[in-house]
């Protein structure tokens, strides 16, 4: 028998890459993430992170423990230009400087971005500072959410919420049953509708709802792909997902 040793060519150039740490129980993020960027010349890679049910400031801050072998897990020991980190109310519990130190730690000079950080540069670029919120969470996350905005100077008018304490659950909301109860909210003294929550599926109805109601609506999951694509300097136009990525 013949052997021939062949020589490999390798590519000399990569797309962009982007790591995206997701809660394990989470149903919605990657659907939401893989909808937006399919078809563009872009790479994601997933690795899934414990979560602690029900749902706590404690429970979420002990979650980033993890975070450096989760994200030493996604392609090891190659680079990664962008890690989104998929939790909003986790951020706000264990703060983004140290959830952005602990991805560093092992993918060095990696950027990072969360729902909470991503949502305050949304409002940033549309120069938006009163805000409604919508969120599944129970009251003790809620307050730290509305403590968030008010350090960042987000006048919040109103809040209202489904006090859902496993991800779980909230996962398993309906779309439908999202998109007629967020268009009963009372926003005449705000400019925009924030939906918290990357688990909550509400990406899929964003567009439809904010002709429904004539404001500007933002959600965790909208807000984290956006700032993804700025990070990794993906400027090309995208449609279908609300009035943001037109900013």
């Amino acid at each position: 028998m013949k052997l021939t040793k062949i020589e490999p060519k390798y590519l000399k150039k990569h797309n962009p890459r982007v790591g995206l740490i997701t809660l394990a129980s989470d149903f919605r993020i990657e659907k939401d993430f893989n909808n937006v960027i399919y078809g563009k010349d872009i790479d994601l890679y997933c690795n899934r992170i414990k979560c602690y049910n029900p749902l706590t400031n404690e429970t979420l801050k002990k979650m980033a423990d993890d975070i450096p072998k989760v994200t030493e897990d996604i392609l090891p020991d190659q680079n990664l230009d962008c890690v989104a980190y998929g939790c909003t109310s986790g951020t706000i519990a264990a703060g983004y400087q140290s959830i952005f130190e602990k991805i560093n730690s092992v993918k060095p000079n990696t950027k990072v971005t969360t729902p909470i950080t991503s949502a305050i540069n949304a409002l940033k670029r549309l120069k938006i500072k009163k805000l409604s919120i919508f969120t599944p969470y129970t009251d003790e996350i809620n307050q730290s959410v509305i403590n968030y905005f008010k350090k960042e100077n987000i006048e919040i008018n109103e809040l209202s919420y489904f006090d859902i304490a496993s991800d779980l659950d909230i996962g398993k909301v309906d779309p439908q049953y999202i998109f007629e109860t967020l268009t009963k909210i009372d926003l005449s003294k705000s400019e925009a509708l924030f939906v918290s929550c990357t688990a909550l599926p509400v990406l899929s109805v964003i567009n439809e709802l904010e002709k429904k109601i004539n404001k500007v609506v933002l959600s965790s999951n909208q807000t984290l792909i956006w700032d993804t694509l700025r990070e990794i300097n993906y400027n090309n136009k995208v449609e279908g997902f609300g009035e943001l990525f037109n900013n």
